[in-house]
């Protein structure tokens, strides 16, 4: 059994690609206290402090290091959807961003909460909208991948709410802590391997 060394300063992540190919039966959607606000045309600024808010504990950082114009292009296509999941008092709290620029399928782009919210159950009621969302006309696959460095119980979630993993890949890329992209303390369940520290 061969090892394969990851360069310092390198991030190694075992992604999984996983997909809904029929429409799921109707089902309750699950009480929460929270309601989805749709993001027409998404200011930069504020949908880059709320994907931060949200993926910094797993190390999203692709949307933090794009081009202004490239995510323009992208969260302002009318074939990309987007959602801040807000609470009582309105403050965004989470973010569904759904992708029907290949139909017929529809990609689960970004899909979580908070931190503080995680692991109380209201990941249930956003799939349930996020599946909701998804199934129109014309769709006839939902997919989503998801990675090594999420959640350790991101997997099993989206397995458990009717996706089929089908593909594996290895991904590498340069840690976004040691360019400050992030801070250095997000994602403590990585490693940070920074070899030009000093003691």
């Amino acid at each position: 059994m061969a090892l394969t060394p990851v360069e310092p300063g390198m991030v190694a992540t075992i992604v999984t690609h996983l997909e809904m190919r029929e429409r799921p039966r109707p089902a309750p959607v699950p009480a929460a206290p929270l309601r989805l606000a749709p993001w027409k045309t998404p200011d930069l600024t504020a949908y880059r402090t709320l994907f931060r808010r949200v993926g910094a504990p797993w190390l999203w950082f692709s949307r933090l290091v794009m081009a202004d114009p490239e995510l323009t292009a992208i969260i302002h296509d009318p074939a990309v959807e987007v959602y801040a999941v807000t609470d009582p008092r309105g403050t965004e709290v989470g973010l569904l961003e759904l992708d029907f620029r290949s139909l017929p399928d529809c990609e689960l782009g970004f899909f979580g909460l908070v931190p503080e919210l995680n692991g109380k159950g209201l990941g249930r009621w956003l799939m349930a909208q996020a599946k909701s969302l998804a199934w129109r006309k014309g769709v006839e696959r939902f997919w989503v991948h998801t990675c090594t460095l999420d959640s350790p119980a991101a997997l099993g979630f989206y397995i458990k709410s009717g996706f089929l993993p089908y593909g594996r890949e290895i991904e590498t890329f340069a840690d976004p802590r040691l360019a400050g992209v992030l801070p250095r303390d997000a994602a403590p369940h990585v490693p940070l391997l920074d070899q030009t520290a000093t003691a």
